[in-house]
């Protein structure tokens, strides 16, 4: 397995750890719960240091962007941040990943961890604007870190006002002492917080600042476990459950990144065009159990009748409240907010409400 800079640190620590897309990370120190709960009231750091970074640079960069990402990056300013996804030619999706744009000529591409070896053959395979590719994913670590008190943390360590990086915008600046450091307000949690972007090398240097000023504000390591369940409350979309390659962006309510726009010709943007005018026959949902269970991705969904209408694709039981939630496709006529459907978890058919 591929390990990060932190790896040696997890394993000190006594993280669960497990494969993740080839690498070894850690799922949970304390307990997924509990983590969850730290990152919604405190601050926690994550290592995402196995995430994707590719640089596209040269004259026809936009170009090429505009060509094989669904988002209007024509309208993406140097110093912001873009979510965006790659259709695939058939409807689905290769990717969802970010846009960071320092010029008209150079920007960074974010991608999943468990996708970077296609994303990038994808990439190659499409560059018939002749712009410079470089794939920068093991020369780049990450982490991310987030909840209420992360500014306040993360202040302490750099002299640029993090107040002044909007949410989707980005610096590159000096942190803890390290310098260049790309911080990013791109959170994948909803509790708020930012980004690190640095060089391998001054990773312990970085890890070692954030919990030494972290005392006082009880930084506490995050694992991926506790990642998922936070993206899963906030309803934010995870490539490989929610959203794949035979998943379209209109279908997982990603019509607002998919942008049909004079002059940008972009891959699959007849098929999705008609897609947006005629309709779909499912969509994604988000859905709160009326009784206690716990959804689960594969879980079948009916209607009131029995009917099987779609699937779970994620679902746990919320910390704090104990509520089981998830997101699934269901049929479009289903797929109203405030519809009752019904989980089916083993033997028994558990209404849950849409939600919002």
């Amino acid at each position: 397995m591929k390990t990060t800079p932190f790896t040696d640190i997890h394993i000190a620590l006594g993280a669960k750890m497990h494969e993740f897309a080839g690498y070894n990370m850690p799922i949970e120190y304390n307990g997924i719960n509990h983590e969850h709960m730290v990152v919604r009231t405190g601050v926690g750091v994550f290592d995402v240091s196995h995430m994707g970074e590719f640089w596209v640079k040269g004259e026809h960069a936009l170009e090429f962007l505009q060509k094989i990402t669904t988002n209007d990056v024509s309208k993406l300013a140097a110093g912001k941040a873009q979510y965006t996804c790659f259709p695939n030619g058939q409807g689905g999706i290769v990717d969802d990943l970010l846009i960071y744009k320092y010029s008209t000529t150079k920007y960074m591409l974010v991608v999943n961890a468990s996708n970077i070896e296609k994303d990038w053959q994808w990439c190659l395979s499409h560059n018939t604007e002749g712009v410079t590719l470089e794939n920068a994913s093991d020369r780049m670590a990450q982490l991310a870190v987030q909840g209420p008190k992360a500014t306040e943390l993360l202040q302490e360590l750099t002299s640029i006002d993090l107040k002044s990086i909007p949410y989707y915008a980005f610096r590159e600046w000096s942190f803890a002492g390290v310098q260049p450091v790309i911080i990013s307000n791109t959170g994948y949690t909803g509790a708020g917080g930012f980004e690190l972007y640095f060089a391998p090398e001054y990773g312990k240097q970085i890890w070692d600042a954030l919990f030494s000023v972290g005392k006082k504000y009880d930084l506490q390591p995050i694992g991926l476990g506790a990642r998922d369940s936070l993206r899963l409350e906030k309803g934010f979309c995870l490539y490989g459950n929610d959203i794949d390659e035979t998943t379209s962006p209109i279908e997982a309510g990603l019509g607002w990144i998919t942008k049909f726009v004079d002059g940008k010709d972009f891959i699959d943007r007849e098929r999705l065009w008609k897609q947006k005018t005629e309709g779909v026959k499912r969509r994604l949902v988000r859905f709160e159990l009326q009784e206690r269970g716990i959804p689960r991705h594969g879980y079948e969904i009916a209607d009131k009748d029995g009917l099987i209408i779609g699937h779970v694709t994620s679902g746990i039981m919320l910390p704090g409240t104990k509520t089981g939630i998830g997101m699934g496709y269901v049929t479009t006529a289903a797929s109203e907010e405030g519809n009752i459907i019904y989980i089916k978890i083993r033997d028994k058919a558990i209404p849950a409400k849409i939600v919002k």
